[in-house]
């Protein structure tokens, strides 16, 4: 016999016995019988028995086991598709904390169904997590479980968490099961997405590439953003992550013509509060009979939610910002603050699902919670998304496994540095540690490109030349490198600049600043032209006229103080 007739009669006698002990199973099986065991067994024996026997290839064995089994599984997984068990009512078994069991006696819930305890008082989600066996699943809760008590109802709802989406968002605040939190009024439910979504497929994405102009210098020039891209702000605490993610909201989404979505992700409610008072005064949302008028859509899961609310509020800010960009086709900006406080809340959860932690003691499915994320913010043919996300560094390291697993995902980073916040830098953006994948003279311009790597390769030669100086001072430098250096202090004073939301600490009113000004100021302080302007010239100026008017002003100051 053939090696091929071998391996073809042995897949047709293992598919009968495996298709006979399916008979032998009731219609809508969620298992396999012991019969379908036995043949599946039989089957495997026969073919790596057709291997020892020389009648065919370890190969051909693999792909023949595999389209086998593949059989089996399909069956099983289209039997567990097509099965939600919606409208089924369980009761609560055990509550630990934000952890809760609900046992059903019949129509047991897929993974990541949202289920509703019923209780007329309150409004309590819980999204299943794991199946536990004995008709009994672990869920997480999206609130407080205060007051929840075994023996409590809980109704399957048969579909993932759904949220309000559209333009009834706009101008409002929801929490992460699509309620308001703003006391203006119920929601429009009409339109209802479910917040766990795929993302768009691979042949839909855009890969155009235009410049986003933030108005902020040291961005612009050196990590330039791109429309439609995913963009990173990291720094440790206290370095003034929120400040700059405030001033791009100023900058761009005041200007910007489409929607913006604002998603809190365990940051501080004062912070939220602010924001939204901000986004009043300044006419991006609107109240009244005007609020269908609002620019913008806030989402909040603070600090103070449980870990289940702050797991899910990114992706419930993503979903409203999909719709518009699905169904709308609209140029969505989506601001996240903060991207670690997602990863911190998913490791919060695996920890209480029991599973076994990886790397520093964050979950082992870090790499696949922030995918399924970041992947869902993409431009596609019918819109964009631009997001901007705030990302915490714990204790100042970039190889923290959180921001590290993040920086793959990401088409710009602006890397925020404790070192430049020292010396009063701010925006503290470290202009060497900054990336963009936009940074090419075929995107840029060969102008716009040849600065920034100038300006890049001045500040590098001053950070090389730093220990010399401080061990042996500035005099025992070359002319060449005296001059780099001074050169080098006027550029590293002139990527600071006054913020407009920054206005009511510092005193000075906001600067926004236009590109190509930008450019020429450098290409100025880089070809000498103002070598004879002092560096104090330079610090917190918007463009180059006003360091001329600062040092005129500081002459005029230290000649009357003589």
């Amino acid at each position: 016999m053939s090696a091929r007739k071998a391996l073809a009669a042995a897949l047709r006698s293992g598919s009968r016995r495996v298709a006979s002990g399916n008979r032998s199973k009731p219609a809508g099986s969620r298992s396999f019988t012991d019969a379908a065991n036995q043949g599946r067994a039989a089957n495997r024996r026969e073919l790596i028995n057709a291997v020892n026997r020389g009648l065919t290839r370890p190969l051909m064995l693999n792909r023949a086991l595999g389209a086998c089994n593949n059989r089996i599984y399909s069956t099983e997984v289209s039997t567990d598709a097509a099965f939600t068990g919606a409208g089924s009512v369980g009761a609560v078994s055990t509550v630990i904390g934000a952890v809760v069991d609900v046992k059903f006696e019949k129509g047991l819930p897929p993974i990541l169904t949202a289920l509703e305890v019923q209780d007329h008082n309150i409004r309590l989600v819980l999204e299943v997590a794991q199946h536990l066996g004995e008709n009994t699943v672990r869920t997480i809760a999206m609130d407080s479980t205060d007051g929840l008590v075994r023996g409590q109802k809980v109704l399957n709802t048969g579909s993932p968490i759904k949220i309000p989406v559209g333009r009834t968002t706009l101008g409002r605040i929801m929490n992460v099961i699509g309620e308001p939190i703003d006391q203006c009024g119920e929601f429009d439910t009409s339109q209802l997405l479910a917040i766990h979504r795929e993302a768009p497929p691979f042949v839909e994405q855009s890969v155009d590439q235009e410049i986003l102009v933030t108005g902020i210098k040291v961005v612009d020039l050196l990590a330039p953003y791109q429309r439609g891209g995913k963009i990173g702000l990291f720094g440790g605490a206290g370095v003034g992550k929120t400040v700059l993610i405030m001033e791009l909201i100023n900058n761009i989404a005041k200007a910007h013509g489409g929607f913006s979505v604002f998603a809190g992700v365990g940051e501080r409610t004062r912070e939220g509060n602010d924001l939204y008072k901000e986004m009043i005064e300044s006419g991006v949302i609107k109240l009244g009979d005007k609020q269908a008028e609002s620019k913008c859509a806030l989402v909040y899961g603070q600090m103070n939610e449980p870990p289940g609310a702050r797991a899910r509020v990114g992706l419930t800010g993503l979903t409203v910002a999909e719709y518009f960009r699905d169904v709308e086709g609209q140029d969505v900006l989506l601001f996240i603050d903060n991207i670690f406080r997602f990863t911190q809340a998913n490791s919060e959860v695996s920890a209480l699902l029991g599973r076994i932690p990886s790397a520093v003691g964050y979950q082992p499915t870090l790499a696949t919670d922030l995918g399924g994320l970041q992947e869902r913010i993409t431009t596609t043919r019918k819109g964009s998304i631009t997001s901007v996300q705030a990302i915490y560094v714990p204790a100042d390291d970039l190889t923290d496994p959180a921001p590290a697993t993040t920086f793959a995902h990401l088409d710009a980073t602006t890397v925020l540095s404790r070192e430049i916040s020292e010396i009063g830098i701010y925006p503290a953006v470290d202009p060497l540690g900054s990336t963009s994948r936009m940074l090419s003279p075929r995107v840029l311009g060969e102008d716009h490109y040849k600065t920034a790597r100038n300006v890049q390769e001045v500040l590098q030669s001053y950070k090389n030349l730093q220990d010399i100086i401080a061990i042996l001072g500035m005099d025992e430098l070359s002319e060449d490198d005296k001059m780099t250096v001074a050169r080098a202090r006027k550029i590293q004073r002139f990527l600071s600049q006054p913020f407009h939301v920054a206005e009511v600490f510092t005193g000075s009113p906001g600067k926004y600043v236009d590109i190509k000004e930008n450019i020429v100021s450098f290409q100025g302080i880089l070809s000498g032209k103002y070598d004879d302007l002092s560096e104090q010239s330079f610090y917190m100026v918007g463009g180059i006229e006003e360091v001329a008017e600062k040092a005129e002003r500081l002459a005029k100051e230290a000649a009357g103080g003589n």
